[in-house]
């Protein structure tokens, strides 16, 4: 689950709670503050994005799109056939080029692990934020926060793109130490849409001969 480490950051930093006031910025703390109180109030949440990784020295650039689905402390997330879904105490890796699922407990300790609601506090203690500017961005008042690492991390900074005035996260770009840059952009954003449970349960069923590796 390396390999998703960054997208778990940047559903993380899309959904910041409260704990955020312990950032220095005071400016920076309001609009993380706002976004917060704005996610809070929905019900679920859909987000389409691309995710791109670029590397100039390694001439790398590579660009995918993905979806997740988010209902409370459950999730549904699938970029390049591969999903990963969370029931809130289960957690289904599904990887399609061999048609097998790994089966794992939610591991709150993990920073791998993709469970937003119970790993946002972990985050939240180990982030300064900072106002950079505020931009208007294709007719769009854009606030441009950065988030840099306390500790240390394999990437040392997180800029959010955040619309002022819908109070939604425009895009996350990751800076990581390696001269990779991962960025997140959201092309579609649905609150409070109707979203079943059974959606963040893996069903056997539907991947037929899938081999189920349970490493709980």
């Amino acid at each position: 689950m390396k390999k998703f480490s960054f997208v778990s950051l940047f559903i993380l930093v899309l959904f910041m709670n409260q704990s955020m006031s312990q950032v220095v910025d005071e400016k920076a703390n309001s609009i993380l503050d706002k976004v917060s109180v704005k996610m809070k109030s929905y019900t679920s949440m859909k987000i389409e994005f691309t995710y791109t990784i670029d590397n100039k020295a390694e001439k790398i650039h590579q660009s995918k799109t993905g979806v997740v689905t988010i209902k409370g402390d459950k999730y549904s997330l699938v970029i390049q056939k591969q999903r990963i879904i969370s029931d809130g105490k289960t957690v289904w890796t599904y990887i399609p080029d061999a048609n097998e699922v790994q089966v794992n407990n939610v591991n709150t300790k993990d920073d791998e692990a993709l469970n937003p609601a119970k790993l946002l506090a972990t985050y939240s203690k180990n982030y300064r934020a900072k106002l950079v500017k505020e931009v208007n961005q294709g007719g769009v008042m854009t606030q441009i926060v950065d988030l840099v690492p306390i500790k240390g991390k394999a990437f040392f900074k997180v800029r959010l793109m955040i619309d002022k005035t819908k109070l939604q996260v425009l895009s996350t770009e990751i800076y990581n130490k390696n001269g990779s840059t991962y960025a997140y952009k959201v092309s579609k954003f649905t609150p409070n849409s109707k979203v079943l449970d059974t959606e963040f349960s893996f069903k056997a069923s539907d991947f037929p001969g899938v081999e189920i590796n349970d490493m709980r």
